[in-house]
């Protein structure tokens, strides 16, 4: 403790405690706000159409610097910290709902579900609430933690993310250049998904099923940007292991099941309802292999949970007597103020309450007490996470999970079940899951305030505002999305946002309630990723990989094989800059062509002739070019691909010194 406190000493921000600068402005908390919803909107499309979010908080540091260069002479990095700390949240809250709240949707999809006629979607009133209310959790149970895990172990937990995005918000001098490249990536992600979605020029999935010796099998590419921009973003190990997991679920297993149907023409078995002889590759996938992903999934994330639970076990430990000890006499330094306890304890309080006057959750007493504590527990442990490894590899589905099937049983032996269980179970899922999400974001951006020298009070107030907004918009979208779309096979007969968490977690929690899980397929995929963690290679990305169609694994492969060739050419005193050069272009990629996704949801909604035009051109030879429209669609990939290296590995122009 005595290193802890020298080292706090010691420790100097870029801007001094006694130095006073704007820091909360008008200016400052409306363009987090924007940046807030645009990016919340952007990772909701993201999450639920490919199972996976990117960061907002660079990118939205760099939009923040050119912004308010562009419009006022004077802006402080203080200024610059608040807009990254509003404008993350929005991702931070679309990575929490694409867990669960899509699960409501696609039970009201369920026919079996529906006919009795006792089965209702959630509603936008709830998801804000849902929103609100878990997210304002997860922030206020990390306020108390703060001097712990920020300034105390500021030498130990490294903040990956918020350290990053302080060194940017200090090198602003550069920021002409870097805001530069999110601009161009969200205008070509932007350009490239009107032509090929909008306006339908060419395919924008191209896929081979293939004949004879591997019948069943199948080979494609969705030729989006976003993807291609993910691929780069989480690098080529974790995109090769998604792609591996693919390969074996439609390369391997899809012809083996095919095979098998061949000696047994006619035999139809559970969980299928056609013979197997007689399925595609995609009636295979959705009869077999989907619940294969599931098995592999709910593992993969429990065992990511139980590789934490050293650092769980500690961090609990540590927060709780952060929370329950007694108070020592401290300096109130500027940088030093955190909101107070009183109004932390009030706060939660509050939410406690509103949560079990929420209507049409059926979220009871027993429900309220299970949802907080296990917000207790999953935000003090995912805090520590990502300190340790970064937001992008907290186990935060493994988390969901656990919490959605402890619930389950416990509601259960209660004789809470059906519907009524499964609405419960879901309802307390989706507040854990957003406050986990929201208690990562701001331990990440109280990092980012503490190496800066913000004052912490401030953060975790505007927290709140970056909160409110996407929570506002969230519904909306995920109503024009689902109406536009759907989130299951056959929900609108246009290809749906498949929301991969979200329908394992429905399949899940229905599963346990009902009594109706089809439990072998569901072991098996979970001893494949039990395996794959005994080769020591971790098994959520190779599981998801193994849910998604393989279409979604090769562009994101070509984003990491970018990455890689990047990183392999560069000279070593440049090859960190070129790899940032290429995160932000990637990452203006994936807003442009999320951005677009959702705009064309939204005409589909409420525009009859455009749906006509949209629905008669949404296919691989469909489009306006007809039998060409996959060569093209591939051509415009390669590209896009190149433009993404060329971009990565060049920037814009000479840069100093070189």
């Amino acid at each position: 403790m005595a290193e802890s406190e020298n080292n706090q000493q010691t420790f100097k921000p870029f801007i001094a405690a006694n130095q006073n600068i704007a820091e909360v402005t008008w200016k400052a908390v409306i363009l987090g706000a924007i940046i807030s919803v645009v990016f919340g909107i952007a990772n909701a499309y993201l999450g639920l159409k490919f199972g996976m979010t990117v960061s907002a908080s660079i990118p939205a540091a760099v939009i923040s610097m050119a912004v308010l260069r562009l419009l006022y002479k004077k802006v402080t990095v203080l200024e610059n910290n608040i807009v990254q700390t509003i404008g993350s949240a929005g991702e931070s809250l679309a990575a929490g709902i694409i867990f669960t709240i899509p699960a409501f949707f696609i039970w009201s999809a369920d026919k079996s579900l529906t006919a009795a006629g006792y089965f209702h979607e959630v509603t936008k009133t709830q998801i804000f609430w849902l929103s609100m209310l878990g997210g304002g959790l997860g922030i206020l149970l990390m306020i108390p933690l703060r001097k712990y895990l920020v300034e105390k172990e500021h030498k130990k937990l490294a903040f990956p993310e918020g350290t990053a995005c302080a060194e940017i918000i200090i090198a602003g001098d550069e920021g002409g250049s870097k805001a530069k490249l999110v601009f161009s990536g969200i205008a070509f992600g932007a350009v490239y998904k009107i032509l090929m979605n909008m306006l339908k020029t060419w395919s924008e999935s191209v896929n081979y099923n293939f004949k004879g010796i591997l019948k069943g099998g199948t080979i494609g590419v969705d030729a989006t940007p976003a993807l291609l921009g993910v691929g780069y973003i989480i690098g080529p190990r974790i995109s090769a292991l998604m792609l591996s997991g693919a390969v074996l679920g439609y390369l391997a297993v899809g012809p083996l099941l095919s095979f098998i149907g061949q000696q047994i023409p006619g035999q139809i078995i559970a969980p299928g309802t056609i013979p197997l002889s007689a399925m595609d590759p995609a009636q295979l996938r959705n009869f077999y292999i989907k619940y294969l992903g599931v098995g592999a999934v709910a593992i993969g994330g429990f065992i990511s949970l139980i590789k934490s639970f050293p650092v769980i076990l500690s961090s609990f430990s540590k927060g709780f007597e952060e929370l329950i000890g007694k108070k020592k006499e401290e300096k109130t330094v500027r940088t030093n103020r955190d909101l107070s306890m009183k109004w932390v304890l009030i706060g939660v309080l509050g939410i406690i309450i509103a949560t079990w006057l929420l209507p049409g959750t059926n979220l009871h007493f027993l429900g309220v007490v299970l949802a907080v504590l296990f917000g207790f527990f999953f935000v003090v442990v995912a805090a520590r996470i990502v300190g340790i490894v970064g937001s992008s590899s907290s186990p935060v589905s493994g988390m969901t999970i656990a919490t959605l099937l402890v619930t389950s049983l416990i509601l259960l032996y209660f004789g809470v079940s059906g519907v009524k269980g499964m609405i419960t179970a879901m309802s307390v899922g989706t507040i854990v899951s957003i406050a986990v999400c929201l208690s990562g974001d701001i331990a990440q951006d109280l990092k980012t305030g503490y190496l800066l020298g913000a004052t912490p009070w401030k953060q975790q107030l505007t927290e709140f505002i970056g909160l409110l907004f996407p929570a506002m918009a969230m519904g909306f979208t995920l109503y024009y999305l689902n109406n536009a779309f759907g989130f299951v096979e056959g929900a609108t007969g246009r290809t749906p946002l498949l929301a991969p968490q979200a329908n394992v977690m429905a399949t899940v929690v229905k599963g346990v309630m009902n009594h109706n899980l089809p439990w072998l397929p569901i072991i098996v995929g979970g001893m494949i990723a039990f395996a794959v963690e005994l080769l020591g290679i971790s098994s959520l990305p190779f599981a998801i990989g193994l849910y998604l169609p393989l279409s979604l694994s090769t562009p994101i492969m070509a984003g990491g094989l970018i990455a890689f060739i990047i990183k392999k050419f560069s000279k070593k005193d440049e090859a960190k800059l070129k790899n940032e050069q290429g995160l932000l272009f990637s990452s203006g990629l994936v807003a442009g062509d999320a951005l677009i996704g959702v705009l064309v949801a939204f005409f589909i909604g409420s525009w009859g002739s455009y749906a006509h035009f949209y629905d008669a051109h949404d296919g691989m030879m469909k489009t306006l070019t007809g039998s060409w429209g996959p060569w093209l669609s591939l051509a415009m990939f390669i590209l896009l691909t190149l433009t993404l290296g060329h971009l990565a590995y060049r920037g814009f122009g000479k840069r100093k010194g070189h």
